[in-house]
């Protein structure tokens, strides 16, 4: 029997919602059944946490006395630059921004300690950083340089803003050439002495709903320690990659963009991370409750490591160099095992993405639904699915300029 949102919403404000981690739902659809399992439990919550480039945060500043108008001007958060391109005060720091005099990979492979990520950590922390801005002055924004200390209990507004978080899926990287190669997947061995993937596997959120049948624009989520909201399709939505018959796919494919306050987020679930050789990201928590409405999304959530395949890439030539292919296919309960067989050798494995986080954050989601401090929201529109056609379009190859 299907159920509504709005009825699995009375049952938690009554305290009678059945609440389950993406974890537990695999035993009890194994042992009751799909049909019994979707007439028991209410809500599947899920986790992920792990480094998402796609990220940033946007506040006011206020107004100084006299006032300053930052929009055309320069400004720095802790020494790494803001864009103040929208108004007078209001900035955005993106989690890959670096200060002007880091030394990025002069020295190589560069250190990259501190970025805008790492200064959205220290703003969600509660440490007061350093703002300072240059501009050039008008008659109604008269003051042309700025420099102060800015305390996130200060700001009207913060807000995370994440372009593209929570892939669906992604590459496991390696690495053929005889160097070692620094990349976002991590520093990668030569002679493929290591694979490192980055995924929750049978917790994380997109593939608990592969062909988002219950995740939208306005689905409430845990976002970096407080509430967020799914607002779009992330950047790189691609729904149409091949899928295996249970709907997961076989490739990096879908993605959110997420929003939510900042003022209520935790460093905690939200750090600055330097990736050697590479450059800074921000390292998310994300959580997302998935209302079990019928059967045919119980079954998605029950899905398992092992039914979950991802491609093996090769960082060293075929990724930077955009050349197709692949060099297999693997699981994740492979992966998750600690090694992966891939041209004939055995290869260790690394997750970039925490587990055991990824369970804390589902547990924590699954407690605020108990206690009814967490109602799920009716999205107010679906993702673009692998059933409408929408694909994911880069730039064609570009001739060389000479």
């Amino acid at each position: 029997m299907a159920k509504t949102i709005k009825e699995i919403n009375e049952k938690i404000k009554k305290g009678e919602a059945v609440v389950v981690t993406a974890e537990e739902i695999i035993d009890i659809v194994e042992k009751q059944g799909v049909k019994k399992a979707a007439q028991k439990v209410d809500v599947v919550t899920t986790g992920t946490f792990g480094p998402m480039c796609s990220s940033g945060a946007y506040f006011n500043i206020g107004h100084a006395k006299p006032k300053i108008k930052l929009g055309g001007g320069r400004a720095y958060l802790n020494d790494v630059p803001v864009y103040a391109g929208f108004a007078a005060v209001d900035v955005y720091i993106g989690a890959t921004a670096l200060p002007d005099d880091d030394p990025r990979n002069k020295v190589f492979p560069g250190e990259f300690r501190y970025g805008g990520g790492h200064a959205i950590e220290d703003l969600v922390a509660g440490k007061d950083l350093k703002l300072a801005a240059t501009a050039y002055g008008t008659d109604c924004y008269p003051r042309k340089e700025l420099e102060t200390l800015i305390n996130i209990k200060d700001l009207n507004e913060a807000v995370l803003f994440n372009p593209r978080n929570s892939y669906q899926n992604y590459n496991v990287a390696v690495n053929l050439s005889d160097r070692v190669i620094y990349t976002y997947m991590g520093t990668l061995k030569p002679n493929l002495g290591n694979a490192n993937y980055c995924s929750a596997g049978q917790l994380s959120p997109l593939l608990n709903d592969p062909c988002y049948k219950s995740i939208g624009i306005g689905t409430r989520i845990f976002l970096g320690g407080g509430v967020g909201y799914v607002v779009w399709q992330g950047t790189q939505h691609n729904p149409s990659v091949p899928r295996k018959e249970n709907g997961t796919p076989c490739a990096p494919a879908g993605a959110l963009a997420v929003l939510g306050d900042l003022k209520q987020m935790r460093p905690e679930w939200l750090a600055g991370t330097s990736m050697q050789g590479y450059g800074t990201t921000l390292t998310v928590g994300i959580g997302i409750p998935i209302p079990i409405l019928n059967e045919e999304i119980c079954q998605y959530t029950a899905v398992k490591d092992d039914d979950i395949y991802t491609q093996i890439v090769d960082y060293s030539e075929a990724y930077p160099q955009g050349k197709k292919g692949s060099l297999g296919e693997v699981d994740y309960a492979q992966l998750k095992s600690g090694k992966i067989v891939t041209q004939g050798k055995e290869v260790p494995t690394g997750n970039l993405s925490s587990y055991p986080k990824a369970v804390e954050i589902a547990n924590i989601l699954k407690e605020w639904i108990k206690k009814g401090d967490f109602l799920l929201s009716e999205p107010v529109a679906y993702l673009p699915g692998p059933d409408t056609g929408y694909t994911f379009n880069p730039l064609k190859e570009r001739p060389v300029q000479k």
